[in-house]
């Protein structure tokens, strides 16, 4: 089973027949950059995927107003519409440019202003957990819960905090931060200096995003150096290679761990996993069953793990209720 799945196309005469509510959502990640519109019961009327130009902020900035303008043109009642965006990093408090992101190239830059001075109306910036958070909370997996946490686990590793519905940002916006804290101590191993992009080392991004969990197999004996993708060292995993089994074993271990840190400060009802990781169905049964050993409680844990409800849809989802907050 791959791990993520291409958006269904959607005609122009499909979205024709409904009544178009003007939010449009955007998710710009490490390696693809999707749109999506949402009619007025917030159903995904138009999508469209196209590759991130990596290492280049320029050529970042025209993609996103070229999937702006092909909504545009296929979708003429989107014209005016409002635009929120989930991006791999934070907006500074202070600058308004954007830092803490993986797609290194967009740190330092003020990418929100850049798209409003060619757009000439406002864009809506969020971390992207931040957006699974909020999609989620409403109407998905953690509907319902008073707390909820929210993982990606892909390209990298990210998380955002809903309480009541509202997205958490915390004094320095940078709440739910959680994939660049340490994984130390009995869990992390032989990978505990692994360096992260952002210059620290033992990172929880460095253990559980799908180029680590890749990198991990490398490292393990008899592992098979054309595997280059976590889709497909999931495959031999179920297929009980040795190599495969030992590392992805490991990674369960170290994403109970983290979680375990999580529900020990948040003590969350629902933790909602998204990313493309997030369709690895044992990740539901292994992680709940290894947790205990870190959780700081002497019942068992209420806290549920589930993917997100609205799988690879609901980042881009949240993005386009920002514009709402």
């Amino acid at each position: 089973m791959g791990l993520e799945q291409p958006p269904l196309p959607i005609s122009r005469r499909q979205v024709a027949t409904r009544s178009i509510n003007p939010r449009l959502g955007i998710d710009l990640g490490g390696t693809k950059i999707e749109a999506a519109l949402l009619d007025r019961d917030n159903n995904v009327c138009w999508r469209k995927r196209i590759p991130t130009p990596r290492n280049d902020y320029e050529q970042t900035i025209a993609a996103i107003i070229s999937l702006i303008h092909d909504v545009r043109h296929e979708v003429p009642e989107s014209l005016g519409c409002t635009v929120g965006m989930g991006i791999p990093g934070s907006v500074s408090p202070l600058s308004g440019r954007i830092h803490n992101a993986n797609s290194t190239w967009l740190n330092g830059q003020p990418l929100g202003k850049d798209l409003e001075a060619i757009l000439g109306h406002p864009v809506s910036l969020a971390n992207d957990a931040n957006c699974l958070a909020l999609s989620e909370s409403v109407d998905g997996a953690g509907q319902n819960a008073s707390t909820m946490f929210a993982v990606i686990l892909g390209t990298g590793v990210g998380g955002g905090l809903c309480v009541d519905g509202k997205i958490i940002t915390g004094a320095n916006g940078i709440a739910g931060e959680w994939g660049h804290t340490l994984l130390g101590g009995k869990a992390s191993g032989v990978l505990a200096q692994e360096p992260c992009w952002c210059g620290k080392y033992g990172c929880i991004e460095t253990h559980l995003s799908g180029p680590a969990l890749v990198r991990a197999y490398h490292q393990t004996p008899q592992s098979d150096l054309t595997v280059v993708c976590a889709s497909q060292l999931i495959e031999r995993y179920r297929a009980s290679e040795p190599a495969a089994h030992a590392a992805v074993t490991q990674f369960f271990n170290h994403l109970a761990c983290a979680l375990a840190m999580v529900i020990n400060i948040i003590d969350p009802e629902v933790i909602v996993i998204g990313g493309g990781l997030s369709q690895v169905d044992e990740i539901y049964t292994e992680v709940p069953n290894r947790w205990g050993e870190w959780i700081f409680s002497d019942t068992p844990t209420k806290t549920r793990l589930c993917p997100a409800a609205h799988g690879d849809a609901s980042g881009v989802r949240g993005a386009a209720w920002l514009t709402d907050l």
